[in-house]
């Protein structure tokens, strides 16, 4: 059957696309009510094939795409058969729609709608809901089931995963901020960005932080995945290296430089509060050179204005109790240098210096660099690491910040399931996928 419909209305609301035609429209308030029937009909019995006679018509509401600003419904007029087989035991069905699925509310233009609204224009699912007219909870699971078949059921998801980042991240933030239930472990793929392909990609995250969580995770993946990862970037927690140890024995660990220089500059901090409180018995007030000058202990010399490097120069000069400071200030610094330095080669062996340097042993009083050489010289291959390949940890903690920007836009999750899959949408790179559904 091929009816005959209003060119206008179906090129405008671009109904041709999914099977159908207009057949009349109205206005109802707030929503617009669009009459529309099948294009084609085939009428074969969904059981046995055989051809049905045609018996009546059901009206289908459906929701669509909003016009001009508007929620959509579709009324569609479609006809219902008898199967004419006498040993089918199906005896009525009706025509499938090649717009939704059977029993859907929502036409298969609108899920894809639904989630390029939400990946692309970081909308939340209460403005994605009000514009369809319809509820939160319908577009929530509309976009998480269509999330979990393009990321978990996938079978090449994870094809072509080389260099793999592993970093901890808060989803929910609380008065108790150190417990284990407000952490998962977040994993990404940064092959593309290394090979220039186009940006990082996360690719899971999981609860709790732990070595058993990303050992878990590494061995529940097919034997495939694990031979071809080849490197794998993360921070200071001794949990994921002995994870990545004993998983994947033959992937070169990195240690992400951002972190090194974080675990220095804490060590920093350390020794600039143990001084205050020896010299003055208290801790820093505004006026007390080492709590004024925290900020600046903390730049890099290339920062420094000419006024705050004077400051500097007058610090070390006024008083020998702040030696110790002065040499744990001259190694973060050289830390930095060697990270900063252009040529990868000659970085490395300033940090191999510095690493052999705080190793050899250092005299009393310089606490805080015996405990940043002890951690460095333990990791010292992960760390040296960086300088032969290149890639670091910092575009898994731009997700990171992607993912506090999507807290934010959804005022908070309660649930951890609805997170990961709103966070696999958000930043799991799955655009290319989505315009495709």
């Amino acid at each position: 059957m091929q009816p005959t419909g209003n060119l206008v209305a179906d090129t405008i609301c671009r109904t041709a696309e999914i099977g159908l035609t207009i057949t009349g429209a109205a206005d109802a308030g707030a929503i617009t009510i669009i009459d529309a029937t099948p294009v084609v009909v085939t009428g074969l019995c969904p059981d046995c094939g055989h051809a049905g006679k045609l018996r009546d018509h059901i009206l289908r509401r459906l929701v669509d795409l909003p016009v001009v600003g508007f929620p959509t419904r579709l009324h569609v007029r479609v006809p219902r058969f008898l199967c004419t087989a006498i040993s089918c035991p199906r005896k009525i069905f009706q025509a499938t729609l090649s717009c939704a699925d059977d029993g859907a509310k929502l036409t298969h233009r609108v899920t894809r709608w639904i989630l390029q609204r939400l990946a692309i224009d970081r909308m939340s699912v209460s403005a994605t809901a009000k514009a369809l007219g319809v509820g939160w909870a319908l577009v929530n699971q509309v976009a998480l089931d269509a999330c979990r078949q393009l990321v978990y059921d996938d079978p090449h998801y994870l094809d072509g995963v080389r260099i793999l980042g592993v970093d901890e991240h808060v989803w929910k933030h609380t008065r108790k901020p150190g417990q284990p239930s407000n952490l998962v472990t977040i994993l990404v793929d940064l092959t593309p960005l290394v090979d220039g392909r186009g940006p990082a990609r996360l690719l899971d995250l999981r609860p709790g932080r732990s070595a058993e969580v990303l050992r878990t995770w590494l061995q529940e993946r097919d034997p495939g995945f694990r031979e071809q990862v080849q490197v794998v970037t993360m921070d200071g927690f001794t949990g994921y290296a002995s994870a990545v140890d004993q998983v994947l024995p033959d992937a070169t660990k990195v240690m992400d430089p951002f972190h090194v220089v974080h675990l220095a500059a804490d060590k920093l901090t350390g020794c600039r509060q143990r001084l205050q409180r020896e010299t003055t018995g208290r801790r820093g007030r505004k006026d007390d050179p080492l709590y004024k000058y925290r900020r600046t202990l903390l730049t890099r010399t290339n920062y420094l204005t000419q006024r705050q490097k004077q400051r500097l120069d007058m610090l070390w000069a006024t008083d020998d109790d702040y030696v110790a400071l002065e040499v744990t200030w001259l190694f973060y610094q050289d830390m930095i240098a060697a990270y900063g330095h252009p040529k990868k080669s000659e970085g490395k062996k300033l940090m191999d210096r510095i690493i052999n340097t705080l190793r050899k042993g250092l005299p009393k009083g310089l606490e805080e660099l015996a405990q940043l050489g002890r951690t460095l010289w333990r990791r010292r291959e992960d760390v040296l690491a960086y300088f032969d390949i290149g890639a670091s940890n910092g575009p898994v903690e731009a997700i990171n910040g992607r993912l506090e920007h999507l807290r934010g836009i959804a005022l908070g999750f309660r649930n951890l399931n609805h997170y990961i899959l709103r966070c696999l949408i958000h930043s799991g790179q799955l655009q290319g996928k989505i315009n495709a559904l």
